[in-house]
C-alpha cells in the first residue's frame, strides 16, 4: 500500500492542529455554527440525530493492520464499541464527543490516516475495486492511478468548494466491481486498438434524488492526459454547476441539462483550452507511487484440493465466502459483516482487532473494505483457508451469505441519520428473521438487495436488484420497493418502483410474494435479475399487490 513520506504526514498533523483550534474556538462561542460546520465537513465530521459522527477516509480501501487496530482502539474508548463500514469502503463513528475528535483525528495521523474530504462539497474519497490486483479478469491494478488521483484531488484549491459534493471511482475489472457506472466520473482501464492500455471515462452518474448512469464521453484517454482530463471536467462542472438549489447541484444534473454530447464538447474544449496550464503526466511520479502496490511475496504454490474431508460448513463458506486469486495456491477470503446478529456493515472493536491479528498471520497484514460494506483478506494461502475459516467463525465473520439475499446493503438509517425518514436496521433485522434458512438462500441464488432510509439512497438501493426506499407517511414509516436495477458490469440499470409503497411490518412479507414469482418463472440457470429482465415487471407487481395479499 501507499507509504505516507514527511510531506503526507506533515499535511495531515497540520490539519488536525488545525482542526482542534477550529473546536476550541467554537466550543468557546467564538466561531458561530455555520462557520464551524464548514469546517467540520471540511474533516468528516457531521451532526447526526444523537451525536456527532466521524467518517474516516479509507482510500480505495485498503488497510494495514496497525490501522485496523487503530480503528478498534477508537471505536472502543471514543464511540460504543464498534463501527460501520460504508459503501465508499470509509468506515463511521457514530458516538464520538465533538470536543474529543481532535483527539481521534490525532491518533489517526499517527497511523497515517485522517478524514479529509470525507464530506462537504468536494473530492471524495475515491474508490476502487475491491479485488484489485489479484483479480484473474483484471487489466491492470487501478490503485495506483487512485492513488495518484488522491494525491491530486487533496486539498485542490479550485476544486474545495464544488457545487455539491463529487465522487470517482476506478478499476481495470470488466465486472466493475466499483459501481462505477454511478459515480460522478468513473474510470475503465481498457485497451485500444494499438494495444495502449488507457481509461474510459464516464461522467455523470450517481444516485439520490435523481438517479442516473453515467454516460461515456471518451472512449480511450490515454495515461499521461488523465489529471487534466479530469480537471477540464471539473472546471466545466464547477463553473456551470447549478449552486442555487443543491437537490440539482450534481454534475449529473448538469450532464442531463445540456445532454452528454455537449457536455462532452465542453469538456473537450476545456482540455484543449487548458493545456499549457493543466498538470504535466510526470511518469517518474507514476512509478513511485506504482511501486507501493507489487505484489507481495508470494510462495511458489500450486493449487490444491482443500475440500476433501473437510466438514459440509466448511465447503459452503468456501463456495460462498472465497474468491479465486490470480496466483497458483492462493484465494481471497471475504469476512461478512452481514451477520443476522448484528446491523449490515457493522464490526465491534474485538473483531476488528482479532482481524487486524489474522492479517498478520494469514494476508501479509492487509485488509480491504468492499463497496457492499464487507471485509477482505485478498491473499490468503489455500492451504490456510480451513484455519482462517475456524477463527473467523469464532468472532462471527464467516457467516456464508456473500451474494445472497441477506449480504445486504444499507445505511444507519433514522436510528443514526439525521437526515433519514425511516429505519433500515429494524428492517435488515426483519429480513434476517424471515429468511434464515442459508439452503432457501442459495437455491435462490445471487440477489442484490440494497436498503436507504432516505432519498439521498447512501445504501444504493436505486441499483439493487432489490431495492427498499424508507418514506415517511403522516409520520409512519412505508417502505417504497424496486426491482431490476444493477451497478456492475456494463448492464447497470435503476430499479423500477413496483407499485405503492408498504408498511413497517409487511416488508419481508413482500419480499416473499416478489421472490415467489422468480420461483415460479425461472428458467434454467436465470438469476434473479435475470428472470425480471425477461418477465418484466407486471407479474411480480401482481403478485405483490394480489387482493388476498392486500386484505391480509
Amino acid at each position: 500500500m501507499y507509504q505516507y513520506d514527511h510531506i503526507d504526514r506533515r499535511l495531515v498533523e497540520e490539519r488536525v492542529a488545525q482542526f482542534r483550534d477550529q473546536t476550541r474556538r467554537y466550543l468557546a462561542g467564538e466561531l458561530s455554527e455555520d462557520d464551524f460546520k464548514a469546517l467540520r465537513l471540511r474533516n468528516g465530521l457531521y451532526i447526526q440525530r444523537h451525536a456527532p459522527m466521524l467518517r474516516v477516509s479509507i482510500p480505495y480501501g485498503l488497510l494495514a493492520s496497525r490501522q485496523v487496530r487503530m480503528l478498534a482502539r477508537i471505536a472502543r474508548e471514543f464511540d460504543k464499541g464498534f463501527g460501520h463500514f460504508t459503501t465508499r469502503q470509509n468506515i463511521q463513528f457514530n458516538w464520538p464527543k465533538l470536543e474529543q475528535v481532535p483527539d481521534i483525528l490525532a491518533l489517526l495521523a499517527t497511523v497515517d490516516m485522517h478524514a479529509i474530504q470525507t464530506s462537504g462539497n468536494c473530492i471524495r474519497n475515491v474508490t476502487a475495486d475491491h479485488l484489485a490486483g489479484i483479480a484473474p479478469d483484471e487489466l491492470e491494478d487501478p490503485r495506483p492511478w487512485c492513488e495518484y488521483i488522491r494525491q491530486w484531488a487533496t486539498l485542490h484549491p479550485e476544486f474545495s468548494f464544488l457545487p455539491r459534493k463529487f465522487k470517482i471511482a476506478v478499476t481495470g475489472s470488466p465486472q466493475d466491481r466499483a459501481a462505477s457506472r454511478v459515480h460522478d466520473i468513473g474510470l475503465h482501464l481498457v485497451r485500444n486498438a494499438q494495444g495502449e492500455v488507457g481509461f474510459e471515462v464516464l461522467v455523470g452518474g450517481g444516485l439520490g434524488r435523481a438517479p442516473m448512469i453515467g454516460h461515456v464521453i471518451r472512449e480511450f484517454l490515454p495515461k499521461r492526459d488523465l489529471l487534466a482530463y479530469l480537471e477540464a471536467i471539473l472546471r466545466v462542472y464547477n463553473l456551470a454547476g447549478r449552486r442555487d438549489n443543491i437537490h440539482k447541484a450534481r454534475i449529473k444534473i448538469l450532464v442531463k441539462a445540456v445532454g452528454p454530447d455537449k457536455f462532452r464538447e465542453m469538456v473537450e474544449e476545456e482540455f484543449a483550452a487548458s493545456r499549457d496550464t493543466a498538470p504535466v503526466y510526470d511518469e517518474a511520479e507514476v512509478e513511485r507511487i506504482r511501486a507501493f502496490f507489487l505484489p507481495p511475496r508470494y510462495e511458489k504454490l500450486a493449487d490444491e484440493d482443500v475440500l476433501s474431508g473437510k466438514p459440509s460448513e466448511f465447503r459452503t463458506w468456501y463456495q460462498r465466502n472465497t474468491v479465486r486469486h490470480k496466483v497458483p495456491g492462493y484465494r481471497a477470503v471475504i469476512l461478512s459483516l452481514k451477520s443476522p446478529n448484528r446491523p449490515p456493515g457493522d464490526i465491534t472493536d474485538e473483531q476488528l482487532d482479532r482481524v487486524a491479528d489474522l492479517a498478520d498471520q494469514y494476508s501479509f497484514g492487509m485488509v480491504r473494505s468492499t463497496h457492499d460494506q464487507n471485509l477482505v483478506f485478498a491473499d490468503v494461502e489455500q492451504r490456510e483457508l480451513y484455519s482462517v475459516w475456524k477463527a473467523l467463525k469464532e468472532i462471527d465473520l464467516a457467516t456464508p451469505n456473500i451474494g445472497v439475499l441477506t449480504d445486504m446493503i444499507a445505511c444507519p438509517g433514522l436510528d443514526l441519520c439525521a437526515l433519514a425518514n425511516a429505519t433500515t436496521l429494524p428492517i435488515a433485522k426483519q429480513i434476517n428473521e424471515r429468511f434464515d434458512d442459508l439452503d432457501y438462500l442459495y437455491d435462490l441464488g445471487d440477489i442484490e438487495l440494497k436498503m436507504s432510509g432516505c432519498m439521498n439512497g447512501c445504501g444504493h438501493h436505486h441499483v439493487g436488484h432489490i431495492g427498499i426506499l424508507g418514506v415517511d407517511k403522516g409520520g409512519e414509516q412505508w417502505y417504497q420497493i424496486t426491482l431490476g436495477g444493477s451497478a456492475s458490469g456494463t448492464d447497470a440499470a435503476l430499479g423500477q418502483v413496483i407499485g405503492p409503497s408498504v408498511p413497517h411490518a409487511d416488508v419481508a412479507k413482500t419480499l416473499d410474494r416478489i421472490l415467489s414469482v422468480y420461483l415460479s418463472e425461472r428458467e434454467e440457470g436465470e438469476r434473479f435479475i435475470d428472470t425480471f429482465r425477461r418477465i418484466g415487471l407486471a407479474p411480480f407487481k401482481a403478485r405483490v399487490y394480489a387482493p388476498a395479499h392486500q386484505a391480509a
